[in-house]
């Protein structure tokens, strides 16, 4: 887990660890794709939609089990439930959680005392063994609270 500004430049850091993470576990490179295109959509819909935790942070998650990965993103909530929308041909937005839908096995919102968790769970398939134990170890400490 990290705590990451709620700005636009998060996204990028944010996809770079995960793709690095999940390269090093031996994921193979569309799943990386997916992932990083995933948690970019659900960390920019926190930050156009949803109110910043304390300290104007988002924070950021990921962990990987037996061939898949869940990434989760937290804020401080917002005045809507973040649902999958149905743009016209023409919108220039409201995407982002159809395509979620589209590439993950399923994906929710938890509420809390704080906020909100947008999660998503998506197929992680590795090239041979999934992960390191040295890959592994390294997506337990990013997830960890």
């Amino acid at each position: 887990m990290v705590h990451l500004p709620c700005a636009p430049a998060s996204v990028a850091s944010a996809r770079r660890a995960l793709s690095d993470d999940l390269r090093a576990a031996g994921v193979l490179d569309q799943a990386i794709s997916d992932a990083a295109l995933v948690i970019s959509e659900l960390i920019s819909n926190a930050i156009l939609h949803a109110y910043p935790l304390p300290g104007e942070r988002l924070k950021v998650a990921w962990a990987m089990d037996d061939g898949w990965v869940e990434v989760a993103v937290s804020d401080g909530g917002s005045a809507t439930v973040p649902q999958a929308g149905h743009p016209t041909a023409s919108s220039v937005s409201g995407r982002g959680l159809a395509i979620v839908t589209h590439l993950c096995q399923t994906w929710g919102v938890r509420a809390d005392e704080v906020g909100l968790t947008v999660w998503a769970i998506l197929p992680a398939p590795g090239q041979s063994a999934l992960g390191t134990s040295a890959g592994q170890d390294r997506l337990a400490r990013a997830a960890r609270p």
